[in-house]
């Protein structure tokens, strides 16, 4: 493989990771913003940072020119929903998540608003919880198997009007198979071989995931605590980029 095809893969899979911006304040967040902008494609703002610092850290990250994931899993009535994605949108993100549990009509409304903003989002339907397994689900009253209940809450999202859903790297394929791209596959619970899964149960590679169909994937633990997290970025883009097909580059 020639020079120019390696840094062309690089630049594919490194567009392709979102970096999960889980910590307690904004100058933090700034600051990751600030000395990871070259090596992932996406920011994520979940509910933790989300509360701590407000709408104000999106807009922080957004004149560092960051991209950013708002991951407030979205979980509402219809009109609820819509209206509040219509507000999240004049943020000027680029990426939304609701849950899928919410049922087809909210997802629906979410997408919709999505479409009237200036600067319209992508909104994801999240599938299911990476910390949870089919155990859990059974706790919860759901009958359905992990992987069946995954395939039926992305097709549901892909009919109204998502694009793309959230899943672990173990339902990725299942839900390429029907939904084939541009529909978004977005993979969290990523893992480097060897790292600790945490509360995390579906977990994978970042190869591996790549491999599974993924369009995106979340990394959150294994760059924000590393001791360089540049470095570790870095490292996963590799690992990305080797496994990505060729008609991604």
């Amino acid at each position: 493989m020639s020079a120019v095809d390696q840094e062309a893969r690089i630049a594919a899979a490194r567009e392709r990771l979102i970096f999960a911006v889980d910590v307690p304040d904004a100058s933090k967040a700034v600051w990751y913003a600030t000395h990871l902008a070259k090596e992932v494609g996406f920011f994520k703002v979940g509910l933790e940072l989300f509360t701590a610092a407000g709408p104000q850290v999106v807009r922080d990250l957004v004149k560092h020119d960051a991209r950013v994931f708002l991951d407030l899993k979205l979980h509402d009535i219809p009109a609820t929903v819509g209206r509040t994605v219509t507000g999240l949108a004049e943020l000027g993100v680029s990426l939304i998540t609701v849950h899928a549990a919410g049922g087809g009509a909210m997802i629906e409304a979410a997408a919709q608003a999505a479409k009237k903003a200036d600067q319209p989002p992508k909104i994801l339907a999240v599938s299911a919880l990476t910390s949870l397994d089919g155990e859990d689900l059974k706790a919860t009253g759901v009958d359905l198997g992990m992987r069946d209940l995954v395939v039926k809450r992305a097709a549901l999202a892909r009919d109204r009007g998502a694009d793309g859903v959230v899943t672990s790297v173990q339902e990725a394929a299942a839900v390429r198979f029907i939904a084939p791209e541009p529909f978004l596959v977005v993979t969290p619970g990523i893992r480097p071989a060897g790292a600790d899964a945490a509360d995390q149960k579906r977990t994978g590679t970042p190869a591996a995931a790549v491999e599974a169909g993924a369009s995106h994937l979340v990394v959150g633990r294994p760059i924000r605590d590393a001791a360089d997290p540049v470095a570790a970025a870095r490292g996963i883009v590799e690992q990305m980029a080797e496994a990505l097909p060729e008609h991604l580059v």
